[in-house]
């Protein structure tokens, strides 16, 4: 899938991801347009289905809300890649189906506004600026499956529907 980068630096907390405000607030898509407002206003308004958001260390670190990792789903972010992930935004982004990329040599050669083609069987991102493809370390294949399958939630439903013999849509 294609898609632009959005970039930040360290530390970028999940009050600034989606700040805590709008946490009354369950809908999926409301929480998308008020994603990274804190940050960078441009970002809401103008993600486009997949774009990816690039950080440095420790993204997604602050408190535990899931609605963090929902935010950037519901905008169409098709995967977070950062130099290092807050442990609890790691684990919530995968349950969600957000796939995160730890790959610090990746960020480095990510500019925002890049134009990049993920492959997220293959391991790699391909950069049209430059033309280069650059490999990143796989996701273990049981979490590619929770990614495929949606989330944990889809896969557990699929996991029992196929346990009972019954056919998923």
């Amino acid at each position: 899938m294609k898609g632009k980068v959005w970039k930040y630096g360290d530390d970028v907390n999940t009050d600034v991801i989606l700040p805590g405000r709008y946490l009354s607030n369950y809908d999926a898509k409301f929480l998308a347009s008020h994603a990274m407002e804190d940050i960078d206003k441009e970002f809401a308004p103008n993600v486009k289905q997949g774009d990816i958001v690039v950080g440095g260390r420790n993204f997604g670190c602050g408190s535990s809300r899931e609605q963090a990792a929902t935010c950037l789903t519901a905008a169409g972010v098709q995967a977070v890649v950062a130099k290092s992930f807050a442990r609890i935004f790691y684990r919530n982004a995968i349950n969600l189906g957000l796939p995160v990329i730890q790959a610090p040599e990746l960020v480095e050669k990510l500019q925002k506004g890049d134009e990049v083609e993920l492959d997220m069987e293959k391991g790699t991102v391909k950069l049209m600026r430059t033309g280069e493809s650059v490999a990143f370390k796989s996701l273990p294949p049981f979490i590619m499956e929770l990614l495929r399958d949606g989330g944990l939630i889809p896969h557990l439903k699929k996991q029992m529907a196929e346990k009972k013999g019954i056919s998923q849509p």
